[in-house]
């Protein structure tokens, strides 16, 4: 054949050339279909460069109760107050204790494993007696230390965990006790018909021994056990409100209490990873704190 300036074209190029044009089709037909492996078009996994949607963040606040949830490997969790006031009324005298923030920071070294550590930066205990003096004193809080073990798979409609905690006095005897403490709790978490989810978390405490007022200096320590029962339901999107009833019997030989409180709170979502909430402690008997209020936020990175 010839072409429009008059060129011959062989045979043999000819086919050469309609072979390379069949050829190059099926390639131009493939890039046009979507990538394989692109979630965004529902054929496969996500790509090593796009990072997956972050879990809701999971926290232990705005109530007593824990949660059996732990921070994901890898991953840094604080949850801290902005302020938190506490009233006591007993016999006359009534403290007021203020913690100015109370960070929690809480990092997951496992699937299902996080190590945690709390410290109240400052701190004030205010003391008015019966005869009208007042007493203030400040300072660092103590050191927590603690550990989470979730015990259940994922797969687990109710999830539990065990947390061990000990407690290093570095308040000194002014605004703490001045003694080394522990404890091993057994949260768990059920879920209940209408969105409801019910809390329990007994809890076994190894606490210094305080006496009683006009004694000697008391040494030692005691057991305790602490329990509540914790109702816990979403409002809208975002929002989750708290009801709950905490009890705490305390076993030392000159002083044993029994403590009972309802409580009450609220938590709210800005994003999947950063939390508002408030929470008010009420007490039932004269042994417990008469009321604590506090309210924080929670951020996982």
């Amino acid at each position: 054949m010839t072409n429009c300036c008059g060129t011959a074209l062989s045979t043999p190029r000819l086919r050469a050339l309609i072979l390379l044009a069949l050829a190059a089709m099926p390639s131009v037909a493939l890039a046009q279909e979507p990538a394989q492996g692109d979630p965004s078009q529902g054929t496969g996994p996500l790509p090593n460069n796009v990072a997956p949607s972050p879990t809701p963040i999971c926290t232990d606040r705005p109530t007593r109760a824990s949660v059996a949830c732990t921070v994901p490997a890898g991953a840094f969790q604080l949850e801290t107050d902005f302020i938190d006031w506490t009233r006591e009324t007993l016999d006359g005298v009534r403290t007021d204790t203020i913690l100015y923030t109370n960070p929690t920071l809480k990092y997951g070294v496992g699937k299902h494993t996080d190590v945690e550590v709390n410290i109240a930066p400052y701190q004030t205990v205010r003391t008015r007696m019966a005869d009208g003096s007042v007493t203030t004193d400040g300072g660092v809080g103590d050191l927590f230390v603690r550990a989470k073990q979730r015990l259940t798979a994922d797969s687990s409609m109710t999830h539990v965990a065990v947390i061990g905690s000990v407690k290093a006095p570095t308040a000194g005897s002014v605004v703490g006790n001045g003694k080394w403490e522990g404890s091993v709790a057994l949260p768990v978490n059920i879920p209940l018909p209408a969105k409801f989810t019910l809390t329990t978390s007994p809890e076994f405490d190894i606490s210094a021994n305080e006496g009683s007022p006009n004694q000697d200096p008391v040494t030692g320590h005691h057991f305790e056990l602490v329990n509540l029962i914790n109702l816990s339901h979403p409002v809208g999107k975002n929002a989750t409100v708290y009801a709950e009833f905490w009890t705490k019997e305390s076993f030392e030989p000159r002083h044993n209490t029994q403590q009972y409180s309802a409580d009450v709170a609220a938590s709210y979502q800005l994003t999947k990873t950063l939390q508002l909430d408030a929470a008010a402690y009420i007490g039932l008997n004269r042994e417990t704190p008469g009321l604590q209020l506090y309210t924080g936020l929670s951020t996982r990175f």
